[in-house]
């Protein structure tokens, strides 16, 4: 377990509380708890109480809307100093997605009524969630744009391109992009909507133009600029 001085140091590298001081950062640490998550393990699902926000310290989680046929879109994924569950502690609603660990991952639990008296009382963290909250919305109607006017090929190598400026994904000496993992083929098809055997079909074709390597559960970006040129077909 963490001692109060250690979540304090961590929860600061965190943006949403970034702007806090020692004192906020001490108060909101004694808040907290922490829960661990096994790879493939659901944190909430779709329609449960929103009662808690979630911030991930390390590892990574997919929110994702399921279908009644097993299928999934995948709507982010977020990695250490991410958060996510605000929207039902907002708005009282119920949770608008299911969030499940890629990985082995450690998050951070700060219950509602905590949350919202933060967020009235502390206008840093407040211009933070919003900041935050207007940077989703972008993503959002930048992904709608993608699915409207591009095809299948410009979409994955739109999101390619999108996933090597993330900050999980590692360039490399020789100024390739290894992109973060565990990153499948069905995971892409679930972020791009559409079949696993289409981004099968469609990697082997950016692997035979120089475009992109493949190692298990990665992928190395070798010519950005060749997927950026794809991403506008």
């Amino acid at each position: 377990m963490l001692d109060a001085l250690s979540m304090s140091a961590a929860l600061a590298a965190v943006p949403l509380f970034a702007g806090l001081d020692e004192e906020g950062l001490a108060g909101l640490a004694k808040g907290m708890r922490i829960r661990r998550f096994r790879r493939g393990e659901t944190v909430f699902h779709l329609g449960d109480p929103g009662d808690a926000l979630f911030i991930v310290m390390s590892g990574s989680i997919k929110i994702i809307l399921p279908a009644d046929s097993g299928d999934e879109a995948i709507l982010a994924t977020l990695r250490a100093g991410d958060f996510f569950g605000e929207l039902a502690l907002l708005d009282g609603a119920p949770r608008s997605a299911t969030a499940v660990a890629i990985e082995p991952t450690e998050t951070f639990i700060l219950p509602r009524e905590r949350f919202r008296e933060l967020i009235a009382t502390e206008p840093v963290m407040r211009e933070a969630l919003l900041a935050t909250l207007a940077a989703e919305v972008r993503r959002l109607t930048h992904h709608v744009e993608e699915l409207h006017f591009l095809d299948i090929t410009g979409r994955l190598a739109s999101r390619l391109v999108r996933l090597s400026a993330e900050p999980g994904a590692n360039r490399l000496a020789d100024g390739t992009i290894r992109l973060a993992g565990p990153l499948t083929q069905g995971d892409l098809a679930a972020m791009i909507g559409c079949t696993r055997q289409s981004v099968n079909k469609l990697l082997g074709m950016f692997t035979d133009d120089g475009l992109i390597r493949l190692e298990k559960d990665r992928i190395v970006v070798l010519d950005l600029e060749g997927l950026g040129r794809n991403a506008h077909r």
